[in-house]
């Protein structure tokens, strides 16, 4: 099936669309929060449309995020009790959120940084952040750096490949995204 054929076809014209970059904000300070589709889907192509603004994609994407782990710190460290623990629980997070309280235990802040720079869930890492009382500064630090890493790398990455990537990417699209669907579901039940 060429689901992913047709969805990539749909996001590089809506990365044209002049109201992008302000979606692309908005998409990527929930994604810090609450949202599972992370801003890679949307950045990586509106730097395909427009590569001459690749660092400015990167920049905004990387203050949203920022800002809304800030948002999900605060909550986790306010709000954890009344509203966040039911979520989790709801949701069935409630191991992947153990999971992320005991990697906290063990590497403290590096933990911020990982989870700002890999694709596991920031989003459990900015609220159990703030549940655990972490210091702001430190958290607020690491997450800037790895947010920004993991950002600047996409953007760099594409506006360095270029065309090149573009016709590779759109070649192998539904090869990846069936890839990271595998990946997706294996991680699921591999952390359950």
């Amino acid at each position: 099936m060429k689901i992913f054929s047709s969805l990539y076809k749909w996001t590089l014209r809506w990365a044209e669309h002049q109201f992008a970059p302000r979606f692309l904000a908005v998409l990527t300070f929930a994604e810090s929060i609450f949202f599972p589709i992370p801003p890679d889907v949307l950045l990586a192509p509106m730097v395909l449309a427009k590569p001459h603004k690749a660092w400015y994609f990167a920049s905004l994407t990387t203050i949203a995020s920022i800002l809304g782990g800030a948002v999900g710190y605060w909550l986790g460290y306010l709000m954890f009790e009344p509203w966040i623990q039911p979520l989790i629980t709801e949701f069935g997070y409630q191991d992947r959120f153990n999971t992320a309280i005991s990697w906290f235990s063990e590497w403290g802040v590096w933990v911020v940084f990982i989870a700002g720079f890999s694709p596991i869930p920031y989003k459990l890492f900015t609220v159990s952040a703030g549940f655990l009382h972490m210091a702001f500064l430190p958290f607020f630090i690491a997450s800037a750096i790895g947010r920004g890493l993991r950002f600047f790398m996409v953007a760099g990455l594409i506006k360095w490949g270029g065309s090149a990537m573009e016709q590779k990417i759109r070649q192998w699209v539904d090869v990846l995204g069936w890839g990271f669907v595998g990946a997706i579901v294996i991680g699921y039940f591999s952390l359950r």
